[in-house]
């Protein structure tokens, strides 16, 4: 599994500058790798705060393959669909706002904060 997430990756960076050759428009490869590597970190973000809470680890896997796929289509397309690209936000969302409902070990530090 790790080898096959290894790969995507390789193969989507690979995808924008290949992109970024054929087309030489820097804006469009800003643009595209800072929003892959935004989503790589949400998406390891959301993997830290999922796991004891395994519908949200699912949710972060299907919101990043939709993230992917916005991402990948941007390259195609010259789209960019930024709520298809920011979706796995939610599950980190998610989790703080299940942790102020029900309660967690953490609620000293939400109190600090509000």
């Amino acid at each position: 599994m790790k080898a096959i997430i290894t790969v995507a990756i390789l193969a989507t960076f690979v995808m924008i500058f290949v992109t970024y050759n054929k087309n030489k428009d820097i804006k469009k490869l800003l643009i595209t790798v800072l929003s892959f590597i935004g989503l790589l970190y949400l998406l390891w973000v959301g993997f830290r705060v999922s796991i004891a809470i395994f519908p949200l680890k699912i949710a972060n896997i299907v919101l990043g393959f939709f993230a992917w796929g916005g991402i990948v289509y941007y390259i195609l397309r010259d789209r960019y669909v930024w709520w298809v690209i920011s979706s796995p936000l939610l599950v980190p969302l998610s989790f703080v706002l299940f942790s102020l409902i029900g309660g967690s070990r953490y609620e000293e530090i939400w109190k600090a904060l509000f």
